[in-house]
């Protein structure tokens, strides 16, 4: 690999537009591949805007080599549309920096990687995409990698860039604690609201007992976790903006398909495993599913 390493991304969306703009920021924009040519990609931030020049490729037959480094961002919905552009971008050489929700991404990417190597990370900004298709960024975006040798390439890549990199020796610890916090945002699908519905009562009180329940899941699967994160993950709901949302809700409300598998069904396949009760699961999941599929 070169001082320079050549780097792309798959999926232009609201995480993959914050780190496509970070990294032109500093001089390292990547290759940009995805469903939608479009000419260049917006991110908006309280400090102003920052302007992605493209295209976005949409046709993987453009790709004439592997890259050192790809960043994917689409939904784990997406996998099969996109593996023609992982096919055509990755060899063993290849890092795949997978930025996507859930604990199971190594499992869900390895089969359409060319061999590449997959590093998961965890996503802890709030970004989403606005009616004009620009990038609304709420808050500085940080990434969590596990620390491993594969991992420096990312961290070189994102250098002198606002995007904040850590590197954790426990890092299924923290990628089962932001599982929690989207396994809860589920609640707002079926409630057809944003993070101000978590200001009920009735609301705080099923969150807290289906964060418990998840929690239980969580150490089962070796996350060490205190007693006293679900509080914290719903006190971050409590404090958040009323109209804050989550890219499951946003999914739900397009009619598009739901990752509720990776979010919610995983703690209900995990705790059946490991014969750990979900109650709510059991009730939550199939109404996801059915609101993700149908019929009807």
């Amino acid at each position: 690999m070169s001082d320079q390493p050549s780097i792309a991304l798959v999926g232009p969306g609201a995480i993959g537009t914050t780190i496509a703009a970070v990294l032109h920021q500093v001089g390292r924009t990547p290759v940009l591949c995805g469903r939608t040519a479009h000419p260049q990609l917006i991110l908006r931030h309280e400090g102003g805007e920052v302007v992605v020049p493209g295209p976005v490729l949409n046709h993987s037959g453009e790709i004439r080599q592997p890259f050192d480094l790809v960043f994917v961002a689409v939904k784990t919905t997406q996998l099969a549309d996109s593996a023609h552009w992982l096919a055509a971008l990755c060899d063993k050489n290849t890092v795949v920096c997978a930025l996507q929700n859930g604990v199971e991404q190594e499992t869900q990417l390895t089969p359409y990687v060319n061999g590449a190597r997959v590093l998961p990370s965890v996503v802890w900004f709030p970004a989403q995409r606005e009616p004009d298709a620009s990038v609304w960024l709420r808050a500085k975006p940080r990434l969590t990698l596990p620390h491993v040798p594969q991992a420096q390439r990312v961290v070189d890549a994102l250098a002198g860039t606002c995007c904040a990199v850590e590197l954790s020796d426990d890092f299924v610890s923290i990628a089962w604690r932001k599982l929690l916090q989207n396994a809860v945002a589920g609640l707002m699908v079926l409630a057809n609201r944003r993070a101000g519905m978590f200001s009920r009562e009735d609301i705080t009180e099923l969150a807290l007992a289906y964060l418990h329940e998840c929690l239980t899941v969580a150490r089962a699967e070796g996350a060490i976790l205190n007693d006293d994160v679900p509080k914290a993950i719903l006190d971050g709901f409590h404090h958040a903006p009323a109209d804050l949302g989550t890219s499951i809700l946003a999914d739900r409300q397009a009619n598009r398909p739901l990752e509720w598998d990776i979010r919610n069904g995983v703690v209900q396949r995990y705790g059946r495993s490991q014969g750990i009760p979900t109650p709510i699961s059991d009730v939550l999941v199939p109404l996801l599913a059915a609101g993700s599929e149908g019929p009807g």
